[in-house]
């Protein structure tokens, strides 16, 4: 079974400093058909304009993960008063387990960020909250899948509390990635920048597609101008 999710069907939310589209239900977007994908709950695209971002708000239970694509996202938590920037080519991971308060805001004055909040279910609850940042080189996902988050934290991925592992590839047109599904699981592809092709099936940035019980061989092919960034989401069936 395959559903496709199509970018401009996404729900939006315009405020002036955010424009943030919404690939399942979330805050005042509601729609019964979309409220997740097994444990995959949450994909929001954000652009916050300079100086903007969301003030300290708290969060429980979730695993959250955010994926910049270009500018720069300052971040803070109750955890300490520390605080980080993420940018490009970096994944945070923050799980707010019992109970955390964060706040992510536009790191610049002058140019805008563009990223992914990414929210997935835990396997357990009222865990004690952690938070983690890492860097990964472009050119090991440059033609072939990277391991961006696991539950084991393989390969010096994030690890995160739930049996669900994160994989992403930058292809150039005609570069391909292949996967094997199995059918206990499931899987959501996403594209977060550029084209691809998936059996002949043209994907452009924002669009998904999501599988189940699927049998045969996925393959992916970089499609278009640039270099396309995909992301592909291993979960439980």
């Amino acid at each position: 079974m395959r559903i496709l999710r199509s970018a401009d069907e996404r729900g939006r939310v315009d405020a002036g400093w955010l424009d943030s589209r919404h690939t399942f239900s979330f805050g005042h977007f509601h729609d019964p058909a979309w409220m997740g994908f097994g444990p995959l709950r949450v994909i929001n695209e954000d652009r916050v304009a300079p100086r903007g971002g969301f003030p300290p708000h708290r969060h429980a239970n979730m695993e959250i993960l955010s994926y910049v694509l270009s500018g720069a996202l300052a971040h803070r938590d109750s955890l300490s008063d520390a605080g980080g920037v993420l940018r490009p080519g970096e994944l945070q991971w923050m799980s707010a387990g019992r109970g955390i308060e964060h706040s992510e805001f536009n790191a610049s004055d002058s140019e805008p960020v563009h990223f992914l909040q990414i929210w997935i279910q835990p396997d357990r609850s009222n865990t004690p909250p952690d938070y983690a940042q890492r860097a990964f080189d472009p050119q090991a996902r440059r033609g072939r899948w990277g391991l961006l988050a696991s539950p084991d934290g393989a390969e010096g991925s994030l690890a995160i509390r739930q049996q669900a592992w994160l994989r992403g590839a930058l292809l150039e047109a005609g570069e391909t990635v292949e996967w094997s599904p199995k059918q206990d699981r499931r899987y959501w592809v996403h594209v977060a920048r550029g084209e691809i092709e998936i059996d002949g099936q043209r994907l452009s940035a924002g669009d998904a597609l999501g599988l189940a019980q699927e049998e045969d061989e996925l393959r992916i092919v970089g499609a278009g101008e640039g270099v396309a960034d995909v992301l592909l989401f291993d979960l439980p069936g």
